[in-house]
């Protein structure tokens, strides 16, 4: 019997990465970047308004008594009036007022200059007209439209974007293996790059076998059972972050199925099949598959989904994974194994999930030699926010294979071979899975 490291270290070193791709960024949320991403242009490539209000020349509102460089200031913040912020100017700069000899509004092209002792109005995002070194912010005057008058100074800088504060030239947006995520969508779409050269998602191609499954969208007779793990596999398969083909139901005689796999070999980077381990039923597809390349079908030492087979098919030697027919123990194989696979293909550096340890608040039993993955409800505790499990399969009396036990779980607990029971208060190992609302 394998162990579960053993196996995984198999399937995982047959990882087949795709050729990196140039994707749009529209579709590149989720991808690793293949490529280093440099600016080549400054960011913002002009100096800007920073909020509403009025360009001036710092020195003509009283600037020599005025804020640091303060660009960061909300003027509607309640910490405008706190003591780093000053109180109104005296009557004299109170009482100077500036001409407003023009408006510019954000997306403007039309270049504006500034004369000394004169305000522009300018709004968020505007270019800033030549000469002018600062932002009176619109709540800090009383808001003119042919003159204003400033009720509280702005030093040179104030409430301004100048060139480059965002990005330099030569600045990296984005480094070869990140994850391209919202913000790093974000900064190649602010260094103009409509694609990014990224690994795209591995194809994984879902099929079922048996001569009891039927479609969902029929009847089952006597003896007949939806056709269940296509669907769900190939949900797995998506949630990992490939792009699923779900075959269904692999059905026919000898030839049919062999062009029914080649033909999905060819367009995929895995092929998972469900059914097609244990059993005399397995046969006709272990001969088509065994005519395609090397099937080694094991046990693993783990409980659900022991059973296993795996190989490389076709002149590609394309991964293909053998999955019992069993709902659970498929989903949960597929999880412990091809997850681990899907991830690598993507490129990242972390192929698991992340694991915890928390308290039992029950019990639950495991067989002897092999290692248990539990469904599991993972809890935290309001008053010490420490983690807390309670197994929804494996309890005594509890049935360990159905499927609906998962619906209802966020995690498994991993019990090591050598444990069999899990008692209230033990700290165990827990798979935390996606979260569910």
């Amino acid at each position: 019997m394998r162990s579960v490291e053993e196996q995984l270290a198999i399937i995982t070193d047959a990882a087949v990465t795709p050729e990196p791709v140039r994707i749009a960024i529209a579709e590149a949320l989720g991808l690793t970047s293949a490529e280093e991403v440099q600016a080549t242009e400054p960011l913002p490539a002009f100096p800007l308004a920073a909020v509403d209000g009025y360009a001036v020349r710092a020195v003509d509102v009283g600037g020599e008594r005025g804020l640091g460089h303060r660009r960061d200031v909300d003027p509607d913040d309640e910490a405008a009036d706190s003591e780093d912020v000053p109180s109104p100017v005296d009557v004299e700069a109170t009482e100077r007022s500036l001409p407003v000899v023009g408006e510019v509004p954000a997306g403007s092209r039309q270049p504006l200059r500034l004369q000394p002792k004169q305000a522009v109005r300018v709004h968020t995002g505007a270019p800033l007209p030549t000469l002018a070194d600062a932002v009176l912010p619109l709540e800090w005057t009383d808001r003119g439209r042919k003159r204003v008058t400033a009720l509280r100074p702005v030093r040179s800088g104030d409430f301004v974007r100048r060139t480059g504060d965002d990005i330099q030239p030569g600045d990296v947006a984005v480094t070869a293996g990140s994850v391209l995520g919202p913000a790093q969508v974000g900064l190649l779409a602010a260094v103009g790059r409509s694609k990014v050269l990224a690994y795209p998602r591995p194809r994984v191609t879902v099929m079922s076998f048996g001569h009891e499954l039927v479609d969902i969208d029929k009847t089952p007779g006597l003896g007949e059972v939806y056709d269940v793990n296509s669907h769900a596999l190939a949900a797995a398969a998506a949630e990992a972050g490939a792009d699923v083909t779900r075959v269904g139901i692999a059905v026919g005689e000898p030839r049919r199925l062999r062009e029914l796999v080649e033909t999905h070999i060819q367009r995929s980077e895995l092929l998972v099949i469900s059914g097609a381990v244990g059993g005399s039923g397995a046969g006709p597809i272990r001969d088509v598959l065994d005519q395609l390349g090397e099937i080694d079908t094991t046990r693993v030492a783990m409980h659900p989904g022991s059973v296993q087979g795996f190989g490389l098919l076709g002149e590609q030697r394309i991964p293909v994974l053998l999955l019992p027919a069993n709902p659970l123990s498929a989903l949960v194989a597929f999880e412990i194994f091809a997850r681990p696979l899907i991830r690598a293909s993507l490129g990242k550096h972390s192929t698991e999930r992340r694991v915890v340890r928390a308290r039992s608040i029950g019990h639950v039993a495991s067989t002897a030699g092999r290692r248990g993955y539990i469904r599991a409800r993972l809890m935290r505790d309001a008053e010490t926010q420490d983690y807390l499990v309670e197994g929804l399969g494996g309890a005594t009396g509890a049935p360990a294979h159905l499927l609906a036990g998962l619906a209802e779980a966020n995690a498994m607990i991993r019990v090591p071979e050598e444990v069999t029971e899990i008692r209230p208060g033990d700290i165990v190992d827990v798979i935390f899975l996606a979260q569910r609302s």
